[in-house]
């Protein structure tokens, strides 16, 4: 399982025209579920992000999480991280979770996410979303966890 992390002051999904998610300072998170992942590898994800201490404490050094700040988590389903180039000019996406499964890890992922944090707002799964952000710093991060493939 993989996301692309963004620390933001402010994003939003719009899916026809109307905002579906939308949070004020804290992270966006693109989320993509692998072949062969789990819950497992979605609780590590998850645990991960929580305590990735990425945002600036009183000293201007990134030293706080998204916890420590009380920022919101934005999670959208990406499955076009699982992009593979190698073979030419067009991606195959043969890593991506097929997308029943993809959509069974994304679902636990917010249900846990949601648990664990006190402001989580979404995108639509499979939908023809709109994303707007404001990356702060920027800073934006690759995070990984092995899964079972």
């Amino acid at each position: 399982m993989q996301a692309v992390i963004q620390r933001v002051t402010e994003a939003r999904v719009t899916v026809d025209g109307q905002v579906i998610g939308a949070i004020g300072p804290g992270l966006l998170v693109l989320l993509c579920a692998e072949r062969g992942d789990s819950d497992a590898e979605a609780d590590k994800l998850l645990a991960k992000l929580l305590k990735l201490r990425i945002f600036s404490d009183a000293a201007g050094k990134m030293n706080l999480s998204v916890q420590d700040v009380a920022g919101g988590l934005l999670i959208v389903s990406q499955f076009t991280l699982a992009a593979d180039t190698s073979g030419g000019n067009r991606p195959s996406f043969t890593q991506a979770a097929p997308p029943d499964e993809g959509r069974r890890l994304y679902d636990y992922f917010v249900a846990q996410a949601r648990a664990a944090h006190r402001e989580v707002a979404t995108g639509e799964y499979a939908a023809d979303m709109k994303v707007a952000l404001v990356n702060d710093g920027p800073v934006t991060i690759p995070l990984r966890v092995a899964g079972a493939a």
